[in-house]
């Protein structure tokens, strides 16, 4: 049976609609969301609000897989994704998954594929981090073009996650990291596999719709953030490093005030969805739902449409 991947940036109402959507085709939902992962991140990841029932995290009752089984610890990335999302479609195939998130190259990695590139070495990565702390993002841009050109041409120097991971795999694969690039990551979504929904929000609406979440979660951050400090987690562990909880951590540590905290946070998260809607926006065979105004964001409705173009597709 064909899936359904429903996606769209940050703070766009993919959970509530994913709920709808399963609640109409009693279906199940894998959360495509690289930070809801976490176990002890809620509030400032949107994790939707479940409970554990004989080893599946449930919500409203619809089994919600891949949300709240982490430790802070611990990292997980695209292939970890695509490995546990293939065990859950494999042992279900009667059952119809909705893929809800906004983490698009885990969406990519499943459904269009990426190319097998080594994983990230964590001695390696630490030194790397190192040496961007201590000479800056423009010399780890410059140790990159050294190493591969062609990456450092398309990788903006201020985007340090993509050039520390171009570099990683560089000196991991003792090839330039471009080389190995098959064109599989700019492919388009396989119809054949997934039916692709997006949601389009006009950008004023959108941002204010992240200020007020933003708005609303900075004390459920903090509170969670000193449990997960009080319970052993580092300062600087993965889950900690998620959007929006570096910054919770100074203020809480009395470096930054509750308003620089909230302008930093949201600053952040709405270049976040940007980035997000640039990704998005390679696939042109999407059903893009069009939103101009909150009162044309009603779960109901919109899953009814989904699931009308759904049944014709499938």
């Amino acid at each position: 049976m064909k899936h359904i991947v429903l996606a769209g940036p940050t703070a766009s109402g993919k959970t509530e609609l994913a709920l709808a959507l399963a609640r109409k085709l009693d279906a199940q939902i894998i959360s495509a969301d690289s930070r809801q992962i976490y176990r002890g991140l809620t509030h400032g990841t949107a994790k939707p609000e479940g409970v554990w029932e004989k080893g599946t995290y449930r919500v409203q009752g619809i089994p919600y897989h891949l949300v709240d089984f982490l430790p802070p610890d611990k990292t997980f990335d695209a292939a970890a994704f695509c490995a546990q999302a293939a065990v859950l479609t494999r042992e279900k195939t009667h059952t119809p998954f909705i893929f809800a998130g906004g983490t698009g190259m885990y969406l990519h990695a499943f459904f269009v594929g990426m190319d097998p590139l080594p994983p990230s070495d964590p001695a390696l990565r630490a030194e790397l981090t190192a040496f961007a702390a201590a000479r800056g993002k423009a010399a780890l841009h410059a140790r990159l073009a050294e190493q591969d050109p062609v990456s450092a041409a398309q990788i903006p120097a201020g985007n340090i996650q993509r050039v520390m991971r171009a570099l990683e795999i560089t000196l991991l694969a003792g090839k330039p990291a471009s080389e190995l690039k098959s064109g599989a990551f700019f492919g388009q979504f396989p119809e054949e596999k997934a039916f692709f929904v997006y949601l389009n929000w006009d950008k004023e609406l959108l941002n204010a719709r992240i200020e007020r979440r933003t708005r609303g979660m900075l004390a459920p951050m903090a509170a969670e953030t000193r449990a997960l400090l009080a319970a052993g987690a580092a300062a600087d562990c993965p889950a900690l490093k998620s959007l929006g909880y570096p910054q919770i951590l100074q203020w809480i540590n009395g470096e930054k005030s509750r308003e620089e905290t909230f302008d930093k946070i949201f600053t952040l998260t709405r270049q976040y969805a940007k980035r997000q809607r640039t990704w998005f926006n390679r696939y042109k065979n999407a059903l893009r739902l069009e939103l101009h105004s909150e009162k044309e964001f009603s779960a109901e409705d919109l899953s009814q449409q989904i699931i009308e173009k759904y049944t014709s597709y499938a």
